[in-house]
């Protein structure tokens, strides 16, 4: 008998996918996506491509102490077609993560048909759910997320290769799915746990008979290159780390730093619990869960250590009823649920390594496939038992659909400005001080000064020792004596706060020189570019009336900035002063010969020239500057009179080119083009 075709379920749930995150195509880049896409240097075509390979998710070497050591070269590269199709338009991104979702849902349907064996309205119930389920907003809605929408599809694309014996096709998508995200590896344990599964009865019958079938064989085949694959991919994971561990505070993870043990488990093993619960009940959603937003378990006696207890036992459950079927071969569901809740889960549990959050919703994208295929499998069960009641079912099937996807687009509209989103997570979780922080920080970039102190003061009520809020604060207040206590708390509280260093420096300036100098010497030895301090110590130099200091540090800042031609100027000014005048027309040339905008350092450089007495260069020079400013805009005072010197200098050399030879006449005319006239 012919099976009815599929295609009409793929579109169906495509276009259900599509449609519920079509209204957030015109939101803006907020929270993670600012310093993943816009200002990263690989995304946005600053740096070499290979860069990109080189560097972690946030740009940064992956060589460097600091760096995240998230490593995702795909997803960034996926970003990087975006900007170099169509610029930084987020319009673009956004449409670019809905089309990878509608696929990867669209993927989640084959695989329940060929992988989970549901039957096809089985199938298309949980790829509708799959594909409205709001606890995807953030991986979808926000851009940073598109790392585990593409980790997803490449996972479910290695899962189908695997399930129809294409080993290679199946290791390849599952390097490059852990390429896109790092969860994307555990694709090598879902396939061989499930294959075990489903060759369990013919391996059992070989081993009890002490046979080597061609089964067996197979099995055992693809189960060496499976893991052998998984070992190289793991090496080299462990390689680009370049030999440490990310570094994370007690904000970003405040379990990790208890120092009982027994008050860690608790509190992860209930985040693991919390975590299944968004997926079954996403009421409460949040971009951020960091700082106290979910405080810690740290008695046996706190009740939330019954909803631990109840989804443990419930997974122990699901697993016994498995086994007890691994002979009929009727849980295929159930056992691919569990892998799929499981094991992507893992990375993000703190087992092995500690994570720099609380609970990240996006990474709920792979395991909420698991938990659907486990709630389809009991609906299932409902629809087969009780034959009287289907219409109830059908009913709460078409409601659950609805609110959810009700739930996704209220959601959407969150995530559409960065105003938006902090106003939505502060609703969501009062007490989370960094909400409270970063909404702070909008404050003050919109010049709500005095909210903007609010929302630091209610920060610092929530978390005392949080240092950012102190300095931040401390730069709005104008009483002196409270901004160098918040300023002095952030430096107590994090040893080597930057900015916190700086502000003191600057503050002292003006009455402490000896301590301004410190705390300027102290920002350069926990960053030796930060150009800020290099300027402060400038100018704290310049006071003092210490000449070569402060011309060693103008130095500086044209060294590590190399696109900031007003320092090159200031510094070959200094130079020409100081007589070095070969130095100082190397500078001036920098600063004048990169931009049309920038005049004074091409005529510094002209001025070098005519005390050289160098006037074919000097011509040479005058005229190239001509030529760039003939046609500014606008043609002002300046550029018309400088025009029509220049046609005034090539008329007389055109007819008095002998006297230019001799000399005299050449620097008679020379004196005409003084740094007034020009």
């Amino acid at each position: 008998m012919k099976k009815p075709a599929v295609w009409p379920i793929y579109v169906v749930v495509g276009t259900a996918a599509a449609a519920c995150y079509a209204n957030a195509l015109g939101g803006e880049f907020v929270h993670d996506d600012i310093p993943a896409v816009v200002l990263n240097g690989d995304v946005v075509a600053a740096r070499p491509i290979l860069d990109v390979f080189r560097n972690d998710f946030w740009g940064t070497p992956m060589a460097d102490p600091h760096s995240h050591k998230s490593y995702r070269p795909l997803t960034t590269l996926s970003f990087r077609l975006n900007f170099c199709l169509f610029g930084l338009h987020s319009f673009w991104f956004h449409l670019t993560n809905i089309i990878l979702h509608s696929i990867t849902s669209t993927l989640f349907v084959r695989t329940c048909l060929e992988v989970a064996r549901l039957e096809a309205p089985f199938a298309t119930v949980a790829g509708l759910l799959f594909a409205v389920h709001p606890v995807h907003t953030e991986a979808v809605t926000g851009i940073v997320g598109r790392a585990d929408v593409l980790a997803g599809l490449l996972f479910l694309a290695s899962l189908l290769n695997y399930n129809q014996s294409r080993n290679t096709q199946s290791i390849i998508f599952g390097g490059l799915s852990m390429l896109a995200k790092e969860t994307g590896i555990t694709i090598f344990l879902v396939n061989f746990f499930f294959d075990l599964y489903k060759s369990y009865p013919r391996l059992k019958n070989d081993f009890v008979d002490v046979q080597w079938t061609m089964e067996t064989k197979n099995f055992t085949k693809r189960t060496l290159i499976n893991f052998i694959a998984f070992g190289v991919l793991i090496t080299f994971r462990l390689y680009v780390l370049q030999g440490s561990l990310p570094m994370f505070s007690e904000q970003d993870n405040p379990a990790a730093f208890h120092p009982c043990i027994l008050v860690r488990t608790m509190t992860f093993c209930y985040l693991a619990a919390f975590n299944w619960w968004l997926l079954l009940c996403p009421a409460t959603l949040s971009h951020d869960w960091q700082m106290g937003s979910v405080p810690l378990v740290t008695s046996p006696e706190d009740s939330r250590n019954l909803l631990t207890c109840l989804c443990f036992v419930l997974v122990l459950l699901l697993f016994a009823r498995s086994l007890l079927d691994f002979e009929s071969q009727e849980s295929a569901p159930i056992i691919l649920g569990l892998l799929m809740l499981v094991l992507p889960f893992v990375p993000a549990a703190n087992l092995f390594v500690t994570v720099g959050f609380v609970i990240a919703e996006r990474i709920l994208y792979i395991p909420s496939m698991g938990s659907i295929l486990l709630i389809v499998t009991g609906i299932r069960h409902l629809w087969h038992v009780y034959h009287r009641q289907r219409q109830t079912i059908f009913s709460c099937l078409l409601l659950l659909f609805m609110c959810q996807s009700l739930r996704c687009v209220v959601r959407n509209r969150d995530w559409l400005s960065r105003e938006s989103l902090l106003r939505a997570g502060i609703a969501t979780l009062p007490h989370n001080a960094k909400m409270h922080y970063n909404y702070g920080n909008f404050l003050r970039d919109s010049a709500h000064y005095e909210l903007a102190m609010a929302h630091y003061y209610t920060a610092l009520r929530l978390w005392p020792s949080y240092a950012s809020a102190h300095n931040n604060l401390g730069t709005l207040l104008k009483d002196p004596h409270e901004a160098e206590m918040h300023f002095k708390l952030a430096i107590r509280f994090s040893k080597d706060h930057l900015n916190a260093h700086y502000n003191l420096g600057k503050m002292y300036r003006m009455n402490n020189t000896e301590e301004s100098y410190k705390m300027l010497k102290k920002c350069l030895s926990i960053d030796a570019t930060f150009k800020p301090a290099f300027i402060e110590l400038c100018r704290l130099n310049t006071k003092w009336n210490y000449s070569g200091y402060t011309g060693r540090f103008l130095k500086k800042i044209v060294e590590i900035n190399h696109h900031d031609y007003e320092y090159a100027k200031v510094y070959a000014q200094r130079l020409q002063k100081q007589g070095n005048l070969k130095l100082a027309f190397k500078y001036f040339m920098y600063a004048g010969g990169f931009t049309q905008t920038k005049h004074d350092g091409m005529i510094g450089a002209m001025q070098i020239l005519r005390c050289f007495d160098s006037q074919g260069r000097l011509f040479q020079l005058i005229t190239r500057y001509q030529a760039i400013h003939r046609f500014s805009s606008g043609l002002t005072s300046i550029h018309t009179n400088a025009y029509l010197q220049r046609w005034h200098l090539n008329f007389e050399v055109s007819n008095q080119a002998r006297s230019y030879v001799l000399g005299e006449k050449q620097r008679n005319l020379t004196k005409l083009y003084t740094y007034s006239d020009i």
